[in-house]
């Protein structure tokens, strides 16, 4: 199971400082320039997303039933009943069985190109691999969401936040087409792709931009890097904020400084002074070739996908961008193979990779998924 963790580290501090959304100190206006006004919008849909994600972790939770369930036993926190979960060598973030998630909508390549299940490409950013999981996405959400909502409002963010977790969704299950994945992180680096874009493209009215944009790039940089530990699906990281990047240039766009609606709540200080073009002639052209370049990229990602394009025969090295190995952990990047047997009441999995054999007891029979987690749990 690929989870797709926001492991936002290197936020931390910036988190807790309140500092996640950056504030960009706007220039004073020259003499003679009117000045713009800007209300504070209220924020309530980031709140929302964030519930719906906690009710959709009960909700799955409830129908693991890991007690009833689950194959070998061992669940933890078993007070819950129900609740409690899978035992930590099948799901180390404290959350539901891989089966579960994919009854839920979690994303499989397989069943959106084969079966026709589409739908998974926007269920799988609703639903979370643990309690750790969730907690991080969460966190950072309500940090940075809820800042860019009161900046720019509930409907932009609201596309912005829901088509960079579809652009995650696309590249995961162009890249990673023998797993499972889940999370809501794809959104999340959209969001702080957005930021970037957005810095960029109202460069002009901004003032310590240079300093703003270097420490996006480090803290982005560094939360990338952290996507090619084993488990986490940096693909859908990497979609994400690739298609936020380009979806910041067409919904977070400003004013250029100086324009005026006319409206109560501008003060103007000299009529004549008064831009009457909305925008800068850069900010035309990044909107056209960003728009360009987004629908391009998701025609040209959902036309590989459905046509079933294995796209590692034409760039080998691209597994690297999701999990390097080390001497402490491998990438088997759901290549590994087992050959199982059912006997006198247990099941018995032999790595086709390493020859490594295990017996599990009280088995009498397993879903695909689970006796695909087992043979990768059994390889390792």
């Amino acid at each position: 199971m690929g989870s797709r963790r926001a492991d936002y580290a290197s936020l931390g501090s910036w988190i807790r400082s309140g500092n996640t959304r950056p504030v960009y100190p706007v220039l004073a206006p020259p003499p003679g320039q009117p000045i713009r006004v800007e209300r504070l919008r209220l924020t309530w849909l980031i709140p929302v997303f964030v519930v719906v994600n906690v009710v959709m972790f009960i909700i799955c939770m409830g129908i693991n039933n890991c007690p009833k369930k689950s194959l070998e036993g061992g669940c933890v926190i078993r007070f819950l009943g129900r609740f409690s979960f899978e035992p930590l060598r099948e799901n180390p973030l404290l959350g539901p069985s891989a089966d579960t998630l994919l009854k839920m909508g979690a994303l499989e390549s397989v069943r959106v190109v084969k079966d026709h299940e589409g739908w998974r490409l926007f269920t799988c950013i609703w639903l979370h691999g643990g309690v750790v999981h969730l907690l991080v996405n969460m966190i950072s959400l309500v940090f940075i969401g809820a800042r860019l909502e009161r900046e720019f409002g509930f409907i932009r963010i609201g596309v912005l936040y829901l088509l960079a977790g579809f652009g995650g969704s696309i590249m995961s299950a162009l890249f990673l087409q023998n797993q499972i994945s889940v999370g809501a992180s794809g959104a999340l680096f959209g969001l702080l792709g957005a930021m970037v874009s957005e810095l960029i493209m109202n460069w002009t009215i901004y003032s310590n931009k240079c300093a703003v944009m270097t420490t996006l790039v480090i803290i982005i940089v560094v939360n990338l890097a952290v996507g090619v530990l084993p488990h986490v699906d940096n693909f859908a990281h990497i979609g994400g904020f690739i298609s936020g990047f380009l979806l910041g240039f067409v919904l977070l766009v400003k004013p250029q400084f100086g324009w005026v609606r006319h409206q109560p709540a501008v003060v103007r200080h000299n009529e004549e002074a008064v831009i009457k073009s909305k925008h800068k002639g850069y900010q035309y052209i990044l909107w056209v070739a960003a728009f360009m370049l987004l629908v391009s990229g998701y025609a040209a990602g959902m036309i590989l996908l459905f046509k079933g394009v294995d796209v590692y025969k034409n760039c080998s090295w691209c597994h690297y961008l999701n999990c390097i190995p080390t001497s402490r952990w491998h990438c088997d990047n759901g290549n590994v193979t087992c050959q199982s047997s059912f006997d006198k009441g247990y099941l018995t999995l032999t790595c086709v990779n390493n020859g490594h054999s295990k017996d599990f007891l009280k088995v009498t029979k397993a879903t695909n998924v689970q006796l695909s987690v087992l043979c990768s749990q059994n390889c390792s």
